[in-house]
């Protein structure tokens, strides 16, 4: 059995961020960093684009074998682990071997939750979440000239933009409207128009029935009666942290791996961050997971210092959900959560252009911005995070916010950066 002071199993940007906390503290104590992938670390976020081929695979990834050996760590690849066992400090990979530690960080990320559609199992079809995904749909377009999304998230308009960028007849079905956790029904009508107008058939309102597959196509029926038929069937309905190998190691968990303010986990010496921490939100105490990039740098980095005893460590302050995300030429962002609230209980600021296609929207509660959304704007959403963070009490000046944010931009910077 090797050793290790710190073992790190996940390879992406929380792994890695709190590989870099460690070794900005810690320069000695030996670190060994997991990956299930048979990949040096890489973003998911650009895997649309090597789909498309815009990107190369040799292009995506984030650190190599020099970066590692710089920072004196063991980087194992193609290597899954299967079992912890806390009370011994070791766990178990699917090679058979088992690694001990002093220190561990749990940052395995999220993969695809398949629906229990009727037929799915026995029809081919792909998912996107790695950078295997990413080739075999890539290889399959080549002989492909259609092809079905299940899924209006991120992941399924982002897969569908690019398939049909890539020249394939593209259809994409959902329950609701595109991207409804991040836009309003106005904004989201606009981007369904886009997409409507590059080509892309959208269906929303019915569910699926059943999936079948004849002749090498997929064939997809829906509640209306309506079936569709494709070369190509992608599966993008939403994501689940990976954490099936914590089975019977006493951690703590409800939809993802529950962790304090220091992204402890309550089980000694054993740590979580990323797509996997069920975190505290910045709304309120209770825990969410908000697997965005720049939660998981910001978890790692926390989870790193205090694994190495860097007593200037931070606290956890919430998560915030925060997207940015272009599509056909254009770009938005969104900001915060949908509130839970009535509309009438908070103060809401819309404008909308449907010649410019540009839509701003604002969310206050008590002269406080609690979320903000924008297409086709100027607006910065690093700021306006930065506002929606700091709690910044507008006042008077909400309204001039509302209706000339960049104007009186300055006046706010003041105050943010006090």
């Amino acid at each position: 059995m090797s050793q290790t002071k710190y073992l790190i199993v996940g390879a992406s940007h929380a792994g890695l961020s709190a590989l870099h906390a460690i070794r900005l503290y810690d320069r000695e104590g030996s670190a060994t960093m997991i990956s299930a992938e048979k990949a040096y670390p890489y973003s998911p976020t650009i895997l649309p684009y090597v789909v498309s081929g815009k990107v190369r695979q040799e292009d995506v990834i984030l650190r190599d074998q020099t970066y590692f050996d710089r920072l004196g760590t063991r980087f194992l690849s193609g290597s899954a682990v299967t079992a912890i066992n806390p009370k011994k400090k070791s766990v178990a990979l699917d090679n058979g071997k088992k690694i001990s530690y002093e220190k561990l960080l749990v940052a395995t990320g999220a993969a695809p939750d398949v629906p229990p559609i009727a037929g799915l199992k026995e029809c081919p079809h792909f998912v996107l979440r790695t950078i295997d995904d990413a080739m075999e749909i890539r290889k399959a377009m080549h002989n492909a000239g259609s092809a079905i999304v299940l899924g209006a998230g991120l992941i399924g308009v982002h897969a569908a933009e690019n398939l049909a960028k890539a020249g394939l007849q593209v259809t994409l079905v959902a329950r609701r409207t595109l991207l409804r956790r991040y836009f309003d029904h106005q904004a989201a009508a606009y981007i369904q128009d886009v997409f409507t107008q590059n080509g892309v058939r959208i269906l929303t309102g019915s569910p699926i029935t059943h999936v079948a597959s004849a002749n090498g196509a997929c064939g997809v029926s829906l509640e209306n009666g309506l079936d569709l038929c494709a070369h190509i069937l992608i599966v993008a309905m939403g994501v689940r942290p990976r954490i099936s190998f914590l089975e019977g190691a006493n951690v703590k968990t409800d939809r993802g791996i529950l962790v304090d303010d220091r992204m402890r986990t309550g089980t000694r010496d054993i740590w979580a961050a990323g797509d996997v921490a069920q975190a505290k939100s910045f709304h309120g105490e209770e825990k969410v997971l908000n697997g965005i990039l720049p939660d998981a740098v910001e978890q790692g980095k926390i989870a790193g210092m205090d694994m190495a005893g860097d007593p200037s460590v931070s606290t956890w302050a919430g998560g915030i959900p925060m997207n940015t995300y272009s599509f056909f030429g254009n770009h938005a962002f969104s900001i915060g959560a949908i509130p839970d609230q009535a509309e009438d209980e908070l103060e809401v600021h819309r404008l909308y252009s449907p010649v410019s296609g540009s839509f701003q929207e604002f969310v206050f509660s008590n002269d406080r911005l609690i979320r903000a959304s924008g297409i086709n704007t100027t607006l910065d959403p690093g700021i306006l995070c930065r506002m929606i963070r700091n709690k910044v009490d507008l006042g008077q000046l909400k309204a001039m916010f509302a209706g000339a944010p960049l104007e009186s931009g300055r006046v706010l910077m003041s105050r943010l950066w006090r």
